[in-house]
């Protein structure tokens, strides 16, 4: 929790609004970016994150300390799985949200049309990886390697042990490997290389 998050909080819970939309201009991005990765949705995601929010000011009374940024992304998580298992599945959209973590985009220097072409094709199979996954596995795989929480505050968001985390993420992660390998044309040549050398030592 960042030093001036417990008077942020407290202010909530007196009822200050400037105090809880502090909150929200810090976690907003975040949230939504959860919420788009797990249901392949942005219009969809917005409308989670604004009833996120909101269930965190109806709750905030409930917060018990620790990790806010944990706490408000499992209200998120638990709120775009609750969508997710609510509709019938649709094909994900391209989403605009960018990723802060290296395996989810790929670097270029002033790329071309072509270059951006693939880049674009590869992050759609990305996100078709994670919409692939089970939920439990894809909500791990987007706290963890999308937002960069670590395994204790991925824990503390899906109110799971940390082992429960990790072995989550390990299947969630070989499941993506495999999912992607299936447009290993898209892939950076060092993964291509990789696929390549497991394929020879099997």
């Amino acid at each position: 929790m960042q030093p001036d998050e417990p008077q942020l909080v407290d202010r909530s819970r007196d009822g200050d609004l400037s105090a809880f939309n502090a909150i929200v201009e810090r976690y907003q991005s975040q949230v939504y970016n959860v919420s788009a990765r797990i249901l392949g949705d942005r219009h969809l995601a917005e409308d989670v994150a604004q009833e996120t929010f909101i269930k965190a000011h109806r709750s905030i009374d409930g917060f018990r300390g620790g990790s806010l940024r944990a706490w408000l992304l499992r209200i998120a998580s638990n709120l775009s799985l609750d969508a997710t298992r609510s509709r019938k599945r649709r094909p994900a959209e391209s989403l605009e949200a960018a990723s802060e973590r290296p395996g989810f985009s790929v670097p270029s220097d002033a790329p071309g049309p072509e270059q951006e072409a693939l880049q674009g094709e590869l992050r759609e199979a990305i996100q078709d990886g994670i919409m692939s996954l089970p939920d439990d596995q894809r909500a791990v795989v987007v706290l963890v390697d999308v937002q960069g929480l670590s395994y204790d505050e991925a824990a503390e968001a899906i109110g799971s042990a940390v082992g429960t985390v990790k072995s989550r993420l390990a299947r969630g992660r070989r499941r993506l490997r495999d999912a992607l390998m299936e447009h290993r044309e898209l892939l950076p040549a060092q993964f291509r290389q990789i696929d390549r050398g497991r394929a020879s030592d099997g």
